[in-house]
């Protein structure tokens, strides 16, 4: 089976109703050839990690924003500890919407799917969903995720530089000096633009990595099918080779045998010539036997 058709067909595997994985995945292992091991090794995931793989295939946007906004928070806490600075409670409101967010349509695919929502699996699905991304491939968990580093600090929220000491009330407004530059303003339009461009390269990094990853596997499996090929390649070229041997020799046995029936209807002819030959000579002296028996000269 071709690289790109298995992995299409394990995708396949990880998209069914979760009662048909097991079965499929075995169905899928009897026509796999020398890939049969891999598939049969193939886990089944737990709910909580079907369901999350199910919003990957089913809701491709909700978890691109998702990935987009974990991979900024982490961007942000990496930032913090390296002593630059970061809006680390932004990040991580953004962070934590999207979470809730994908939450709530994974826990839909699974009641869509008709399957009990307890309180354990709701929880394995929100640690899984805030520990996302993983080393798995996407829409292919097959466990329950933890977080781990900055997914585990709630509520941790960093700033941009040490405390600044509290000033105490003037006692009087003082005019302002002329020419005195204005307060900077932000502009929210610009702000806004800025957050989504940041968002949309983040997922377009995360999109980006995600293929490099798949590639490279593709890029392996390529190989390992390449090398298996050119084992084939070469044990038919023995197939061949002895055919041909067992070919001449069949040829050669078939020639001698047409040699052998030809010498063998000669002798047959012979043995015939010399048969009517005998026979006649018998009749002549059965013959001969009567007249004399019965007085009568040849």
């Amino acid at each position: 089976m071709a690289a790109r058709t298995l992995e299409t067909e394990i995708d396949k595997l990880y998209q069914l109703p979760l009662e048909e994985f097991t079965p499929a995945r075995n169905a899928l292992a009897k026509g796999a050839g020398g890939d049969a091991a891999r598939i049969r090794g193939l886990t089944k995931p737990p709910i909580a990690a079907w369901a999350v793989n199910q919003l990957y295939w089913q809701h491709g946007n909700v978890w691109n924003d998702l990935i987009a906004a974990s991979e900024n928070a982490r961007k942000a806490h990496r930032a913090i500890l390296a002593g630059r600075g970061g809006d680390v409670r932004a990040a991580g409101k953004v962070h934590d919407d999207g979470v809730e967010q994908a939450l709530k349509a994974t826990l839909a695919l699974l009641a869509a799917a008709h399957h009990p929502a307890t309180d354990a699996t709701k929880h394995a699905i929100a640690t899984t969903l805030r520990a996302l991304p993983a080393d798995e491939p996407p829409g292919r968990l097959t466990r329950a995720l933890q977080p781990a580093g900055f997914e585990m600090l709630s509520g941790f929220q960093g700033a941009a530089g040490p405390a600044r000491p509290s000033r105490p009330a003037p006692e009087r407004e003082e005019p302002k000096a002329k020419g005195s530059a204005p307060s900077p303003k932000v502009d929210a339009k610009a702000l806004t633009k800025a957050k989504h461009d940041a968002a949309s390269t983040a997922r377009a990094l995360r999109d980006a990595e995600t293929a490099a990853r798949r590639e490279e596997f593709e890029k392996v499996r390529t190989e390992r099918e390449e090398k298996r090929a050119a084992e084939t390649v070469e044990k038919a070229r023995e197939a061949v080779a002895r055919a041909e041997s067992e070919l001449e020799e069949a040829e050669a046995a078939a020639k001698k045998a047409v040699e052998m029936r030809k010498a063998a209807a000669k002798r047959a002819v012979a043995a015939q010539d010399e048969f009517s030959v005998a026979r006649d000579r018998a009749e002549s002296a059965a013959a001969d036997l009567t007249a004399i028996e019965k007085g009568r000269p040849r």
